[in-house]
């Protein structure tokens, strides 16, 4: 049998080896630098992420948001510092396929998440436009409560009735949003009607003096009165007036009363707000035959 020739895969072997450890003593000048460029940009990412906050603290009090740009802030350094690093090691071609690997990823989970991505930029444009706050009442797609809480994808709207909306912020930025309690102030608008036989100028003066006197009208000067139309039982008007509006129960409670105000006026000067009458004519054959 022939002997099996060792001498040459074992020189290969060796000599392999003996060319990592030059490469690795001739990489060590290479590795220190890039381990002094990792702990600078360590430091730098620190303290990088120290300064955003304290700056974005000036702009926004929104703390989800003020956590969530200090965390890409500190990670958007210390990324720049990995591929410094990697240029330092001489590993180009790692460099250009964990671009081409970001690249892909970002593309795909674009398409992927693409709502929840909608949701969040819109979460951050919220953030910096401040259109409502915390215990604001507002009404944002159709949906009227008060704004019980916040956050990158939602807004928390606790309604009258006692339930919690969880409305996308995409949908908050895409559709109007009526704030009422961002001035203090709001205007009720009541829709009354007199008989044909009563004095107007009497009702109107009435009217205008009950409301003046109410505790809790403001801007008594842009009160509005308007007779509006000829009904088929009264003559309509409405009375418009502006309230401090601390949330919607006292809205509510101050309608409630100035209606109460109106009639117990009315009573008082015979002032009569009628009602519809409607007769039945008992004569046509259409009646009589559902009589029987």
């Amino acid at each position: 049998m022939e002997e099996l020739n060792l001498e040459q895969p074992i020189e290969k072997v060796l000599n392999k080896l003996e060319s990592w450890y030059e490469g690795v003593i001739a990489m060590l000048p290479n590795m220190a630098v890039a381990i002094l460029v990792f702990i600078l940009f360590l430091v730098l990412a620190k303290l990088s992420q120290k300064l955003f906050v304290k700056l974005f603290k000036k702009a926004s009090k929104n703390k989800a948001l003020e956590s969530l740009f200090g965390t890409i802030t500190y990670y958007t350094v210390l990324g720049i510092g990995l591929f410094i690093i990697l240029g330092v090691l001489q590993l180009q071609t790692a460099v250009t396929s964990l671009l081409a690997g970001v690249g892909v990823i970002g593309l795909a989970l674009g398409f992927a998440f693409q709502d929840i991505a909608a949701n969040f930029v819109s979460g951050i444009i919220l953030a910096f436009r401040k259109p409502y706050h915390i215990g604001d009442v507002v009404q944002v797609n159709g949906i009227m409560g008060t704004v019980a809480r916040t956050n990158l994808r939602v807004t928390v709207l606790k309604t009258f009735q006692g339930q919690e909306n969880y409305v996308p912020n995409k949908e908050v930025l895409a559709n109007p949003i009526e704030n009422f309690s961002i001035l203090g102030e709001r205007r009720i608008d009541l829709a009354v009607g007199v008989s044909y036989g009563d004095d107007l100028d009497k009702v109107e003066k009435l009217v205008s003096d009950t409301i003046s006197e109410l505790e809790g009208v403001i801007r008594k000067d842009d009160m509005i009165f308007d007779y509006e139309e000829f009904g088929s039982s009264s003559i309509n008007f409405n009375i418009r007036f502006w309230i401090k509006f601390p949330n919607q129960p006292g809205f509510l409670a101050m309608r409630n009363k100035a209606i109460k105000a109106i009639k117990s006026a009315f009573d008082a000067n015979d002032i009569t707000i009628p009602f519809p009458i409607r007769t039945l004519d008992f004569g046509s054959r259409e009646v009589r035959h559902s009589l029987r």
